[in-house]
């Protein structure tokens, strides 16, 4: 079924908009829950909750692209079900280790008084990413907002996990250099 449709029948209060978004998009968003929490149950959790907030969000929302919509609403969740289990223990979630990766490049100087206006670190980075070669942005997005392991992008691009480590690698320092270069950190 078209995303205008599914969209419409959520516009419409009708209950089938719950299982068109799930046959279409369940094992998308299930990949993506997965890859930040690192456990099926919890996976099934968020994406279930992301049903329901999809559910309240549309209308009045009216998302123009319905899997960039869900794909949003299943990384809040499922980053809020992380941080909540992790405050009891760790894990070696993608997520954890995608922030981990990010950390040195991003940080303010391990400065904790040199706070990072969120909103102006989300437009530089984008700003960034959207100044890469389309399959560096392509591997940076996969490891950084998606959350997938080395070896799933290394899959998907037909390359070797030593090449997108190493593309990775040289991406953090870009991004580090740009966001010094902003003021940023």
């Amino acid at each position: 079924m078209e995303d205008s449709k599914i969209v419409e029948l959520y516009w419409q209060r009708n209950e089938s908009a719950i299982s068109a978004t799930q046959e279409k998009y369940g094992k998308y968003l299930s990949k993506i829950a997965y890859n930040i929490l690192d456990d099926v149950e919890d996976s099934r959790e968020s994406v279930s909750d992301t049903y329901l907030r999809a559910w309240y969000s549309i209308p009045p929302h009216k998302p123009v692209h319905l899997s960039a919509f869900l794909a949003k609403i299943t990384r809040q969740i499922s980053i809020d079900i992380y941080r909540k289990r992790t405050s009891k223990k760790r894990s070696g979630s993608e997520y954890a280790l995608s922030l981990e990766e990010l950390f040195d490049c991003a940080s303010p100087d391990g400065n904790p008084e040199k706070e990072i206006d969120a909103t102006e670190l989300s437009k530089a980075i984008s700003s960034f990413v959207s100044s890469l070669p389309r399959e560096t942005a392509n591997i940076f997005i996969c490891r950084y907002f998606y959350f997938d392991s080395i070896r799933g992008i290394a899959t998907y691009t037909g390359s070797s996990e030593s090449k997108i480590k190493s593309i990775l690698y040289r991406t953090r320092l870009e991004l580090k250099n740009y966001l010094e270069k902003e003021e940023l950190i």
